[in-house]
């Protein structure tokens, strides 16, 4: 008898489970793909135990044909493709025909779904791949699937799980991404009763970006776009400002699918150029239009990762509409928001206030209290809505309770003396608190996203100021004056931008000025660095360094550029070489780009290095023709703007008499 045979239907379901069904936040992934390629306008998840317990997708598309409901559940069975052609120009999510049976083979499984074209829907019922129940349903138009006991019958699956806050953490993850490549599409998620998130649906990325981000996110970020003749990018990038410790908060979407590619997302940050500090990765909503003949999405069970044809030419194109899309904006930061103390104080005095908010149709009592209270003020659904812009339609009936209240009844009252007030003590300028996060999606579409977009787009200012020099502090810092403010100059991160950007074009020019060295460098190296270091002659003599042969693994160097300063010069050569046997797959772009920045460095003004007035304002002219004035080639500031309303706040020259404190509150 041979030894070979063929697995049973179900054991082949529950090994493809391994792939498609990794933990429950993939059965999320799958269900709702299904969900949006049924054309749903209105997708409803909710999970229990962080989807252990039961998961639940309620969506109001195509649903599925009676004839069909059972074929659904085989394996490879499809409606999305036909024959070998289709496979090469898919335009679903799904396509593979494996998630409903592989989820079926480890989970029991309850669908219910109904088609218009039919009077009656389907129920069916499998657990463990058998079937257990069908019959008719009066199920409405769409479909409900219903997935518990998750991995029951593969026990193993559930010890590599991870805490039920991490797996719910992977489910909100998912669908947060789902949500940002279908904004036409009304998202909720729902966790043990609890809804946690939801979108309106509406179209507008913005909005959507602020139901996930939150609204104070949202008003950092700034629209891009570019489009050549096989691909057109746009999306939301974030302002410098804005950025995470990671690259996992850049969302990209190709024809409207999540996918993960370290490339592309490298690219997005290559458009930031030295405008972030290293190590730091911005917020983005990257969308990417092609023609699905140029992707191969039938890489991984998962389809995440996806080949893409010209993908050098993808990058080009983003690179270059992010950084068209941030030189337009100011990005001078305001100096006491990069002061490490003020979050920690704002955490104080959020510590130490209690806003009690006591509904009367429209009346709300702002009280301040000396006890300590919870870290953030829970606001609810009326107040977050009066906060963000949409009026209260019913008046106060009830006596408000002492100290006065404030008396909000109609939308024009939001921009009086009494709410700013408010909003300047009590409202943090970071992250909005986690009630507000979740209400702002039930914000009026339209309002909502003209308070979005009425912070995003702020009136026309001059990119960078004209400053007028004042004087120098401690040898470190230039102080410097405009109509707007008071501006703070870091002289070595100045001199450094002013420097890197024409060490950027000198290096291109290499090889007409050459400096003739009266003794040679000799430069010796071990044979392991040696090797590698032969295969890159080409690479140093391009940027103007020769390195002759000298005996074994020793070079001799003859001239160096003239750009080189002076008494550095073995010094910047030995530099250059560490990039390349650090790093070899360096691009000669890459490797002049790394050596400007080295240059600009070594050549700048250190602190506790004073300068004369001439000298002062000489720089400040110079920076001011920078192409990117803002930042040093690191990513540090190079000018921070104290405003006259910062420097009044210092001096306590704005604060509220106890008389008009006790009239407004």
């Amino acid at each position: 008898m041979g030894r070979i045979h063929e697995l049973s239907d179900i054991l082949a379901d529950q090994i493809a489970a391994g792939e498609v069904v990794e933990r429950p936040a993939s059965v999320v992934k799958e269900l709702v793909e299904n969900a949006l390629d049924a054309h749903s306008s209105q997708i409803d998840i909710y999970v229990e135990e962080a989807g252990l317990k039961s998961i639940q997708v309620i969506d109001n598309g195509e649903g599925i044909s009676q004839a069909d409901v059972l074929i659904a559940f085989r394996r490879h069975a499809t409606s999305k493709i036909t024959d070998r052609a289709d496979l090469f120009k898919v335009k679903t999510l799904g396509f593979r025909g494996e998630a409903l049976p592989s989820i079926a083979s480890v989970s029991h499984v309850s669908l219910e779904t109904s088609t218009q074209a039919e009077s009656a829907g389907s129920l069916v019922e499998i657990k463990g791949g058998e079937l257990i129940k069908q019959q008719p349903s009066s199920a409405r138009n769409g479909t409900k699937i219903t997935v518990t006991d998750l991995f029951f019958n593969t026990p193993a699956r559930l010890k590599y799980l991870s805490s039920r806050a991490t797996e719910l953490a992977n489910i909100s993850d998912i669908v947060n991404r789902l949500a940002l490549s279908h904004t036409d599409v009304a998202f909720s998620l729902v966790s043990d009763g609890k809804t946690i998130f939801k979108t309106a649906g509406n179209g507008n990325l913005k909005q959507a970006v602020s139901a996930i981000y939150g609204l104070t996110s949202a008003r950092q970020m700034i629209e891009f776009s570019g489009a050549d003749a096989d691909f057109a990018v746009s999306g939301l990038i974030s302002l410098p400002k804005l950025t995470r410790a990671a690259r996992s908060y850049i969302s990209l979407l190709i024809n409207g699918r999540y996918i993960k590619n370290f490339r592309i997302s490298k690219a997005v940050v290559a458009g930031y150029g030295s405008k972030l500090m290293v190590g730091r990765y911005p917020l983005a909503v990257v969308n990417i239009k092609l023609d699905p003949l140029l992707v191969d999405v039938n890489v991984h069970p998962t389809k995440q990762e996806v080949r893409i044809s010209k993908e050098e030419q993808l990058e080009f194109l983003l690179t270059k509409a992010v950084s068209q899309a941030l030189s337009q904006e100011n990005l001078i930061p305001n100096g006491l928001e990069n002061l490490a103390g003020k979050k920690a104080k704002q955490q104080l005095d959020f510590k130490q206030l209690e806003i009690g908010l006591n509904e009367t149709k429209g009346a709300y009592q702002f009280k301040n209290q000396t006890p300590a209270l919870p870290k953030k003020p829970v606001l609810n659904k009326e107040v977050t809505q009066a906060l963000l812009g949409q009026g209260q339609e019913k008046s106060s009936q009830k006596t408000a309770i002492k100290p006065a209240a404030l008396i909000i009844t109609d939308k024009a009252q939001l921009k009086q003396a009494a709410v700013k007030n408010w909003d300047e003590r009590y409202q943090q300028p970071t992250t909005p608190p986690k009630d507000l996060q979740l209400e702002e999606a039930e914000v009026a579409p339209t309002e909502a996203a003209a308070a979005v977009d009425e912070e995003a787009s702020p009136a026309e200012a001059v990119r960078f100021p004209n400053l007028v020099y004042i004087g120098q502090f401690h040898g470190t810092y230039l102080l410097a004056q405009s109509d707007d403010g008071l501006y703070i100059i870091d002289q070595h991160a100045a001199q450094e931008r002013r420097n890197y950007e024409y060490y950027r074009q000198a290096i291109v020019k290499v090889g007409q000025a050459q400096q003739e060295l009266l003794v040679p460098i000799v430069l010796t190296y071990p044979t392991s660095e040696s090797l590698k270091l032969n295969q890159h002659l080409g690479d140093l003599q391009a940027l103007g360094v020769k390195l002759e042969d000298f005996g074994q693994n020793t070079y001799i160097i003859r001239s160096h550029p003239a750009w080189f300063k002076a008494g550095q010069e073995e010094a910047t050569i030995r530099e250059m070489i560490d990039y390349l046997l650090t790093d070899q797959k360096l691009t000669l772009a890459q490797f002049r780009e790394k050596t400007a920045i080295m240059m600009s460095c070594k050549r700048a003004i250190k602190a506790n290095q004073h300068l004369d007035d001439r000298q002062a304002k000489e720089l400040l002219a110079k920076l001011a023709t920078c192409e990117n004035p803002f930042n040093c080639p690191h990513g540090r500031p190079t000018v921070v703007k104290l405003s006259p309303k910062d420097l009044e706040h210092m001096f306590k020259r704005i604060q509220d008499s106890h008389q008009s404190k006790r009239k407004e509150w």
